[in-house]
């Protein structure tokens, strides 16, 4: 079980873990999931203490496994056992016009797939700024949130500038899920200092660029395009790449890998952990590849250990020399939108 340490309570309401089990890996590029032991293993997930979900309306099966396990976990333990569990989800529509019943009509399919009254949290993304019907769709989701659709209404990917335009409009957001890892830092410039000032969290991804901030790693030949194995690292290998290459990012392995070992843990465990102790940042995702692979022991470690200033000072003194990702691809999200 993990330990007290690892809960956040992240309202009044809600208990989080903070890591969180990300569900993109279901969508496909990840190798093949099976269903029934997925399912089992979501089990397996809560008994451990690994009790919050990440996922999307177009994470392939994502809600329909959160709304299996809704039902297995009624039948077996009853309706208050559900309470145990986090299912955060998202919606990533098209933009176009946002109606009430547009929205409704999405958010009423994820209620339903997810088997459940009530959203946990919608965490909503848009693709176009140049389109301002975002801000109708917000106002929708606030609307289904006072209804009792949706208990939290929450961002993916928006940048501080519109953060700051719709908390202006009076749409009140609990969090910001963004890219965020010792490769790219981007949070730290303006995300962080502004959520600070205005009580929002921030989700963190891509942390462990897909399993590439690993042991697995460490002293490896530079993989081409069909060495890596899913989705995720083809796309965090690009981020490596223009953050400072493969010869620097075995620079950063070696000096995790020395950290871990005087902390006797992982080097992928030093690398959450750093994201993890970042201002505003509520929770750090993990993915989870259902069915193919596990880490919940090495993951469970995140929570052994404090990272010393010497410690951070290698970590800085590892990235020299790297490149600012801020002033290549801009704030959060800006990599969606270019």
């Amino acid at each position: 079980m993990l330990p007290p340490e690892s809960r956040l309570q992240l309202t009044p309401e809600m208990s989080i873990c903070r890591l969180l089990n990300g569900l993109w890996q279901v969508s496909g590029g990840h190798g093949k999931i099976d269903p029934q032991t997925a399912i089992a293993e979501m089990y397996q997930y809560l008994a451990d203490g690994f009790t919050t979900w990440d996922l999307a309306d177009h994470y392939g099966p994502a809600e329909d496994f959160i709304g299996e396990l809704r039902r297995q976990i009624r039948r077996d333990r009853g309706e208050a056992a559900l309470n145990d569990m986090q299912a955060l989800t998202k919606w990533v529509p098209r933009p176009g016009p946002m109606s009430r019943d547009v929205v409704e009509r999405n958010i009423n399919l994820s209620r339903q797939r997810m088997d459940t009254d009530t959203l946990d949290m919608l965490q909503f993304h848009w693709w176009d700024y140049g389109d301002d019907r975002y801000l109708d769709a917000l106002r929708h989701l606030r609307d289904l949130q006072t209804e009792g659709a949706i208990r939290y209404l929450a961002l993916t990917n928006f940048d501080t500038q519109h953060l700051q335009i719709i908390l202006d409009t009076g749409i009140p957001v609990l969090s910001n899920q963004v890219q965020f890892s010792l490769i790219d830092q981007r949070p730290l410039v303006k995300m962080v200092p502004f959520c600070q000032a205005h009580g929002v969290h921030l989700f963190a991804y891509g942390t462990l660029c897909g399993g590439l901030l690993s042991d697995a790693y460490l002293g490896v030949k530079e993989p081409g395009r069909w060495g890596l194995d899913t989705a995720s690292q083809r796309k965090y290998k690009n981020m490596i790449d223009l953050w400072g290459g493969w010869a620097q990012f075995q620079v950063l392995l070696k000096t995790l890998k020395e950290i871990g070992d005087r902390h006797g843990v992982s080097l992928s465990n030093v690398a959450v952990r750093f994201v993890l102790d970042q201002p505003a940042v509520a929770g750090v995702i993990v993915g989870a590849r259902l069915s193919i692979a596990e880490h919940r022991a090495d993951n469970a470690r995140v929570f052994d250990f404090t990272l010393t200033e010497a410690d951070h000072a290698a970590i800085r003194a590892a990235c020299e020399g790297s490149r600012n990702l801020f002033q290549y691809i801009g704030d959060c999200g800006d990599e969606y939108r270019r």
